[in-house]
């Protein structure tokens, strides 16, 4: 097979995570397919391949026209049995064989018109757009990826996908996190958070309670995540001595908060996954989750789980965890057990086999 990915969003958080671990193992499981990777010029000068992965340049962004025509364009030249798009930005257009793997339902389900710098028109117009293009995606993919079961039923559910045309792939904790070597302490307990964020991740709702239990406790609330639009609307509206914005954050310090950490706190309405919550269980560090979305399915009983809704249970939940220190030993514990049942070499076998299933048909 000749396999194209579409790795230009190589270099961010979350879906570039999975498309770096996806390739990182495909390299070493498969040596019989070829496999062209599409890169952005910044990834495409850094980074080289051996055998039989090759690499072309994409220079193009993500989500907008430019996106459709040339992204087509390109595709037009390669030749491939199949393409892989790690995201729903499929270009309209594409009539070959692709999958695609579908993250979670988040902007369908969650207005992010409060934090965009779009006016309104502008906005509606481009949420009609991803609709259609997301739609027409999970239409035509010959397979689906997900990460959970909970984004398998919401597709079966809301858009009428057949089960059988997706296939759930769990994803892990990056094999990178687990060889850091940390030196660095703090002199103060706290409760850590990293990701964006987005309306749908609550940390308004986090905020506030945590300026509530530091009433109680001698306590700060670190915050991490590179979006900057984002935080700055947070870091605006909440400013106060004892919540530490950290920003980007390197690996290093990254195991650093998870494993000094007093508790680890998960706030979301919703997630597709949520691979933080496995960082912290693999560094040491408990967690204390919102049941929402994917949450209970990945956390499993290594968490403590609160109704996202309801800032009063959110702070018990917390409080628990910062006063026990029986449950803190219990949900460390089952966390390092429940963080093993987790592997990308897993998601890679199982998304190679995806790719044969297509190519058969």
């Amino acid at each position: 097979m000749r396999i194209v990915i579409d790795a230009r969003m190589y270099s961010q958080s979350g879906i570039g995570r999975y498309i770096r671990n996806l390739i990182s193992h495909l390299q070493i499981l498969d040596r019989k397919n070829e496999y062209i990777i599409l890169h952005l010029k910044k990834d495409f000068n850094e980074l080289n391949y051996k055998n039989n992965f090759h690499k072309v340049l994409a220079d193009f962004p993500w989500y907008g026209v430019r996106e459709q025509l040339m992204l087509l364009k390109l595709l037009k030249t390669l030749k491939q049995d199949l393409v892989h798009f790690p995201h729903f930005n499929v270009p309209y257009f594409y009539n070959g064989k692709f999958v695609v793997t579908i993250h979670d339902l988040i902007h369908q389900h969650f207005s992010m018109q409060r934090s965009t710098t779009h006016g309104p028109i502008i906005y509606k117009i481009k949420k009609i757009g991803y609709r259609k293009i997301f739609q027409r995606a999970i239409k035509r993919a010959e397979k689906i990826l997900v990460p959970s079961n909970f984004v398998k039923n919401q597709l079966t559910s809301e858009s009428n996908i057949p089960s059988k045309k997706i296939v759930v792939t769990p994803e892990a904790v990056d094999d990178r996190l687990l060889k850091v070597t940390v030196t660095r302490k703090f002199d103060f307990p706290y409760i850590f958070y990293v990701g964006n964020a987005h309306p749908h991740k609550n940390l308004e709702g986090l905020i506030k309670t945590f300026m509530k239990l530091k009433k109680k406790h001698n306590l700060k609330l670190v915050l991490a995540g590179h979006d900057n639009y984002f935080w700055e609307r947070l870091k605006t509206k909440f400013s106060d001595k004892d919540i530490i914005y950290k920003g980007h954050i390197c690996e290093e310090e990254l195991v650093s908060l998870y494993i000094n950490a007093s508790v680890f706190v998960m706030p979301s309405f919703e997630e597709g996954f949520g691979i933080p919550i496995l960082e912290s269980m693999a560094c040491g560090c408990p967690v204390v989750s919102s049941n929402a979305g994917s949450l209970p399915e990945v956390g499993g009983d290594a968490c403590l789980y609160f109704d996202p809704y309801d800032l009063g249970e959110m702070g018990d939940k917390i409080d628990l965890v910062l006063k026990s220190k029986k449950l803190r030993e219990e949900l460390i514990s089952h966390g390092l057990v429940r963080v093993k049942g987790f592997s990308w070499k897993k998601l890679t076998e199982q998304t190679l086999e995806v790719y044969e299933s297509c190519y058969r048909t």
